[in-house]
């Protein structure tokens, strides 16, 4: 039953953001998101630049006091550099492309057009992918953080539809797909680490 929920809450989320795409491309934006601190605060965590020192100091901490978990810090990195190639490949299958060069429509590539370039395509965004498949591994290892590393993520993932650079729905779906990453690549390690 709680798997049930949790797919009918998504699809319902998806379901909501798609409906929200046209109004929010035409109604939400902020000049200069990333000239402001918190813009670049937030976009950064859809990055791995954000993420590798991040497991640095995690993996520095639990060696000094728990060494024998330390390696979970790895997955800090792996969830999110996972996730980005999982963004990509996905961008390849929908091949939608960024609101901003068609104002605001909708609008799909075709396979036979640069089959494997996912330059300017935008379903979902990276940055929303990394950002949530870090956060699901960060929120698993610190779970009285999770609040906190949910919002940043979110954040990341609004930060980009307020830059005009994603629909609502490319968000969304990388939100979903992060997560997902992150939980799935949690769960597979520690019934690796059970097993022994």
């Amino acid at each position: 039953p709680q798997r049930m929920v949790a797919l009918v809450a998504a699809l319902g989320a998806l379901a909501l953001s798609l409906a929200l795409d046209h109004w929010a491309w035409r109604s939400l934006s902020v000049a200069g998101i990333y000239d402001k601190d918190w813009g670049r605060m937030l976009r950064v965590m859809g990055s791995l630049v954000f993420w590798l020192p991040l497991t640095l100091a995690v993996w520095l901490e639990r060696r000094a006091r728990e060494p024998q978990s330390a390696g979970h810090a790895w997955l800090l990195l792996a969830a999110p550099t996972l996730g980005g190639g999982v963004g990509e490949l996905l961008k390849m299958l929908f091949r939608r492309e960024r609101p901003g060069p068609h104002d605001g429509e909708w609008v799909f590539r075709a396979f036979t057009d640069r089959p494997f370039d996912t330059k300017d395509l935008g379903l979902p965004s990276s940055h929303v992918v990394v950002a949530f498949a870090g956060a699901a591994v960060l929120a698993r290892m610190f779970p009285r953080a999770a609040p906190v590393v949910y919002l940043l993520a979110a954040g990341c993932g609004l930060s980009r539809v307020l830059a005009r650079a994603h629909f609502v729905s490319d968000s969304v779906t990388g939100a979903l797909a992060g997560w997902a990453v992150g939980a799935v690549l949690w769960k597979w390690t520690e019934a690796k680490r059970q097993t022994g």
